[in-house]
């Protein structure tokens, strides 16, 4: 193996730095407070005691879950769509896609809330074509609809990407086999996009699972998701390893799901015609 040279050293050192400081250090102040009690010793008390929040994990899993799936229904057939373009109008529908991507999640959540507010435009229009007036800031679609609002993006562009690097070959060897339109996006098109599509599932389900202020805002409070306790959790310093604890299994389970994901990815790699 070839040795690194003292020029690459110092070339890592402030990557080395970076991640320790903010990566490592982090993770390692999330396990203290996480496996201790307020006195400093030592405890699994603050893991067993997580049994009570068993609800608020459940609910945030089943909100990032259709979040997530919404945002695959949509964006893989945008994704799709996106590719078979002209290469003008795909480069200006990327531009719109990512143009929500430079504006702060906090004033895209607040320009949702002004549409979906009691007097907004949305629920202003409906009731000018005479339906009754609805109620959408609240509820388990407001939520959801800001989830997908602000995530979808994520979805549809390594869909896209692993879409635009596709060898048309595959393509036509498909064709020329008698595949169909539907058994060639089956049996070609998605096993070879699966890295995209378990790279948008990731990049949407992650933030969605650990989202607070989406559900604080839109939900009205009604809604307290695993990120809404841990917020509250960490803002006070009596209760900073009830927070820790609950961050700790988090990236567990994010792990985990990263884990199956891959594994899923991997497996896909295979084409059957």
């Amino acid at each position: 193996m070839k040795k690194r040279s003292f020029f690459e050293h110092i070339a890592s050192a402030p990557y080395v730095f970076w991640a320790s400081l903010f990566i490592v250090g982090p993770l390692l102040v999330v396990l203290y407070f996480a496996f201790t009690n307020q006195e400093g010793k030592f405890t699994f008390e603050n893991i067993l005691s997580l049994s009570s929040y068993s609800h608020t994990f459940i609910m945030s899993l089943g909100f990032a879950l259709i979040a997530t799936v919404i945002c695959l229904l949509i964006g893989y057939p945008l994704a799709y769509c996106m590719s078979r373009m002209s290469e003008r109008a795909r480069n200006i529908l990327t531009v719109l896609l990512m143009l929500p991507m430079w504006i702060s999640l906090l004033i895209r959540t607040y320009s949702l809330m002004a549409l979906l507010d009691n007097g907004g435009l949305v629920s202003s229009f409906l009731t000018s074509l005479g339906f009754e007036k609805l109620t959408f800031i609240g509820t388990e679609g407001a939520v959801i609809l800001g989830m997908i609002y602000d995530f979808l993006p994520y979805m549809v562009l390594p869909i896209f990407t692993s879409m635009n690097k596709l060898d048309v070959r595959y393509l036509e060897a498909a064709a020329d086999l008698g595949c169909n339109n539907r058994k060639t996006l089956w049996r070609v098109i998605l096993p070879l996009t699966m890295p995209g599509v378990i790279s948008g599932v990731t990049m949407v389900f992650v933030p969605s699972i650990s989202t607070f202020y989406i559900s604080q805002k839109l939900g009205g409070g009604v809604f307290d998701l695993l990120g809404d306790t841990i917020e509250r959790q960490f803002q006070n310093a009596v209760t900073y390893h009830t927070g820790a604890a609950i961050s700790l299994v988090m990236m567990v389970l994010i792990l985990i799901s990263l884990a199956i994901m891959n594994k899923f990815s991997d497996s896909g790699e295979d084409i059957i015609v």
